[in-house]
């Protein structure tokens, strides 16, 4: 079993995969390299699979697990980040950990505390650091519980249907299911491709700005 490739996890664990994948990547920071939004979307394209296929899951159950696994683990992340506080998230060896939780804070400070939990949802990365960030800033439990269930909720559904929609829209889906898979992977990796791009980008200004000043 592969941890980092959707289809392979599917066939080995099914819904009890997504509800363990979705998690630890939105309530443990140690999840912050799964493949939540392919898996979601895999997951979907294999409930539309025909009941005599190798992989099939059903949609009845799959939906189920992953919005119980996306709204345990960000309850989880919530607390631990309100017990353990700015120590879980001052992790100068893990850089990227902390471009997300920079790129997390400024979706607060700009959009407010609703907006910005439900947005993260759906950008890999800051999605792992909100919601113990949450917690640490001090997001009221209720506020918190609120917005992230209806993040959590639209996210999970949205995307696994919206695998099963184009799985139900293409006739033996089963046999363009790994070319499929491997597009989905691909795109889900845009949104963390164009996050390290941004994130670098101030960082080439400041270089550029002092070799400016030196000459």
């Amino acid at each position: 079993m592969n941890l980092l490739d959707p289809h392979s996890l599917l066939a080995s664990l099914g819904a009890l995969g997504v509800f363990l994948v979705l998690f630890a990547e939105t309530g443990l920071l140690v999840g912050f390299f799964l493949p939540g939004d392919s898996l979601l979307f895999t997951a979907g394209l294999l409930c539309a699979t025909a009941s005599t296929s190798a992989v099939h899951l059903s949609l009845t159950t799959v939906l189920p697990a992953a919005v119980a696994g996306a709204l345990l683990g960000a309850q989880t992340g919530f607390w631990i980040g309100s017990t353990v506080g700015p120590r879980l998230l001052d992790r100068p060896d893990r850089p990227r950990l902390g471009q997300a939780i920079e790129r997390a804070r400024h979706a607060l400070d700009r959009y407010g505390t609703g907006k910005a939990l439900v947005l993260a949802r759906f950008i890999p990365l800051v999605r792992t650091v909100m919601n113990p960030l949450a917690g640490t800033v001090g997001v009221s439990t209720r506020t918190f519980t609120a917005w992230q269930v209806l993040g959590g909720t639209v996210w999970t559904v949205g995307v696994t249907v919206a695998g099963y929609l184009l799985g139900s829209s293409v006739p033996n889906v089963d046999h363009y299911l790994l070319p499929i898979v491997a597009v989905i992977v691909i795109l889900s990796l845009v949104p963390v491709l164009l996050e390290i791009r941004r994130s670098r980008r101030p960082t080439a200004a400041r270089s550029h700005s002092a070799d400016g000043t030196g000459s």
